[in-house]
């Protein structure tokens, strides 16, 4: 099912959960151990990141440097398609525009459609760590948009292969990211908004926030998206803090803002376990102020911490 159609025939806010595809060396026992004991909330889908490959330079026996490609977390399409097998629950696998060329994206769109796979969260994705700047592949698409008109016109039965007339229409539900506190590479919140009503005008019929630890922030930001004509439901996106490190490297990395009380309460925590009590407390606060406003789904980046999620889970649900 689509994750739109889950919305819409949803009588409360819905529960769904993202994580991260398996080190390169494990097997997808990993992840159902990971899984398991959230599948007790009965989340309506589960979202697959993805991961670009990266590029290392390795030492060589006559002590030169060979330049290597790495994708250190490759499975996302079989993963989806192992998820919906095991649990019976839609996966939405993360579609990227770094790493891949327009045909090879055509080619995974085509993939996930013969898996029975209809969702879909286009994302421009990141630059590569030597990068200062994202760059797109040759022939590859340089921004959501660009991502998101591909998976359009395969909708619509247009291939890249102009000779391939009245082609298999896709059926793609296509979400993308929303960033409360703005992306970190726009000049100001009204250029962002003008950016995300493009997608939506583009055919995103859903929109998943960056995680916020502040949600007037949500609130601010739905305020602001209705004023700007976007109507789509705006899922916010949830993350524990479990460490007084995390005070810093959150903020570094995902350009996000931590409310005072937050860190108060984290700073007077003695233990690694206090720390993540702090933590979980603020998630199951967040939790049950959004359940209460009424969004359309709580969606929770697990990002390695399945246990603390529950804990948070069951408390809201």
């Amino acid at each position: 099912m689509k994750v739109i159609d889950h919305i819409k025939q949803a009588k409360g806010t819905l529960v769904s959960f993202e994580v991260l595809p398996p080190l390169k060396g494990k097997n997808i026992t990993s992840l159902y151990q990971h899984l398991d004991p959230l599948m007790e909330f009965k989340p309506s889908f589960i979202n697959v990141t993805y991961h670009r490959s990266e590029h290392i330079f390795k030492k060589k026996h006559d002590g030169t440097f060979e330049k290597v490609e790495v994708r250190k977390r490759p499975g996302t399409v079989g993963i989806c398609a192992a998820i919906m097998n095991h649990y019976k629950i839609d996966a939405v696998p993360h579609l990227i525009c770094g790493g891949f060329t327009k045909r090879e994206t055509e080619d995974a769109l085509i993939d996930l459609n013969f898996l029975g796979i209809d969702n879909v969260l286009v994302l421009r994705g990141d630059a590569t760590k030597n990068e200062t700047s994202f760059e797109p592949e040759p022939n590859g698409n340089k921004y959501a948009i660009d991502l998101l008109q591909q998976v359009d016109k395969l909708n619509n039965g247009i291939y890249l292969e102009e000779d391939i007339r009245e082609g298999f229409r896709t059926n793609f539900c296509m979400g993308v990211a929303g960033y409360p506190e703005k992306h970190f590479e726009a000049p100001n919140m009204d250029t962002d908004m003008r950016y995300l009503k493009s997608k939506v005008d583009a055919g995103a019929e859903y929109i998943v926030t960056q995680m916020f630890f502040d949600n007037s922030k949500y609130f601010e930001f739905v305020e602001k998206c209705r004023a700007n004509g976007i109507q789509v439901p705006i899922i916010p996106g949830l993350k524990p803090l479990t460490s007084k490190k995390q005070l810093t490297v959150i903020p570094r990395i995902f350009h996000v803002d931590l409310p005072s009380d937050l860190i108060n309460d984290m700073n007077k925590s003695k233990t690694d376990a206090e720390s993540e009590q702090v933590g979980l407390n603020w998630l199951i606060h967040q939790s049950k102020e959004l359940k209460k406003a009424g969004v359309p789904v709580l969606h929770y980046y697990t990002l390695g911490k399945p246990m603390i999620i529950r804990d948070a889970v069951a408390k809201v649900f």
